[in-house]
């Protein structure tokens, strides 16, 4: 199953905190056990949900994910700087705002393969996640992740080194929590390297 996160895809009209949206996520799930998993927003959307409701689930598997910002001062900072970012995409509109995102090193690696009929169009739904669940929103989550009694994997392109780092770091944290490079990545290591990262996730589920 995958889902629509509020201000995204079909969902582009509803608006909601992270907390919030890992609480709508785990509403539209099966109710028996299941695998989560989730990229970069998505990702950080699954540690909350994993964290809320650890026992419906039998491993997490997060690609390019967060644990937030520890220092308050810069997490401000990072707040304000997705607000402007919000008003900005509204103001430019998302084809704009998608060929600026795009640009980013961050982005170097992906390519052609970021073109996609499948994109978020409304820029109110997408500036509104920023506002509400953007990262300078995100409580840090480093301490509770010691908690999360749950099998994880923490997937990372090679080349993305703050979320190598970041990766690592998640997987040391959680007590059952393994790490894996995805060679020849980026950020969106996925896109980039699909195979690479299924059979990573396909032996990690063995």
């Amino acid at each position: 199953m995958t889902l629509d996160l509020p201000g995204h895809g079909d969902a582009s009209a509803l608006s909601a905190t992270l907390p919030e949206i890992a609480r709508l996520v785990l509403d539209a799930l099966p109710r028996e056990p299941f695998v989560l998993g989730g990229y970069s927003f998505g990702a950080r959307v699954a540690l909350h949900a994993a964290l809320a409701e650890p026992e419906r689930l039998t491993a997490l598997v997060v690609v390019g994910g967060s644990r937030g910002i520890l220092d308050p001062d810069e997490r401000r900072q990072r707040r304000e700087r997705d607000v402007a970012l919000a008003a900005h995409l509204e103001a430019v509109g998302t084809e704009v705002f998608l060929s600026e995102w795009l640009a980013q090193p961050l982005f170097a690696t992906l390519g052609p393969r970021a073109e996609s009929d499948t994109r978020s169009h409304d820029a109110h739904g997408l500036a509104q996640s920023l506002r509400l669940a953007g990262t300078g929103t995100q409580e840090w989550l480093g301490e509770r992740l010691a908690t999360l009694d749950v099998p994880l994997l923490a997937l990372a392109g090679e080349l993305d080194a703050k979320f190598v780092a970041e990766a690592r770091a998640i997987a040391a944290t959680v007590p059952g929590g393994q790490f894996a490079a995805v060679l020849s990545a980026g950020h969106a290591a996925h896109l980039e390297q699909p195979e690479q990262v299924a059979r990573a996730i396909e032996e990690f589920l063995a």
